[in-house]
């Protein structure tokens, strides 16, 4: 990548990892009044903030971005990873897929071979499933998500509907 193009995608990326982390202290701070413990919700982070897709009060929605940044802002960080991401299951399936692919090496397709290894497959996926959320959660803390927040300002925040589904779009500037 040259030189320029580095200089180019590195903000972009920022913007993108802070979006992120705004987006997952957000949902940390609207899923923890009783009232929305049950509710369904995703998100969806970009470099010009993120969306929000679930049934919320646009006031509501609002108010706890507003107040994530400024927690995030007052050095709250742990708020940036949440254990619900997306990453969290691509990590998953990536680790999955390789152990997988190891274990299962030079079988072909002799049925025998692969179900002698079968077994070892088995244990060798649980113990996966048992590391992959630690290593899920490093991973947006150390690349999908960051919580400086440097100089990130909440501009707008806007309600629209899609057939049953409510979305809310939180746009930042830096």
């Amino acid at each position: 990548m040259s030189e320029l193009t580095m200089q180019q995608t590195a903000p972009f990326l920022k913007r993108v990892q802070r979006n992120h982390g705004l987006e997952h202290a957000t949902v940390h701070l609207l899923t923890a009044h009783k009232h929305n413990k049950n509710k369904r919700f995703a998100g969806r982070a970009d470099h010009h903030g993120f969306y929000l897709y679930g049934e919320f009060e646009t006031a509501e929605v609002e108010k706890a971005a507003r107040d994530a940044l400024a927690r995030m802002n007052d050095g709250e960080h742990q708020l940036a990873v949440h254990p619900n991401c997306g990453t969290n299951l691509v990590v998953s399936g990536i680790l999955a897929g390789a152990v997988s692919l190891a274990t299962m090496w030079g079988t072909g397709r002799d049925w025998r071979k692969n179900l002698e290894r079968f077994p070892t497959l088995i244990l060798m996926l649980t113990l996966t499933g048992m590391i992959s959320p630690a290593v899920g959660m490093r991973v947006q803390r150390d690349i999908t998500t960051t919580a400086e927040m440097g100089n990130l300002r909440i501009v707008d925040v806007t309600q629209s509907e899609y057939g049953n589904l409510t979305i809310h779009r939180i746009e930042t500037v830096n």
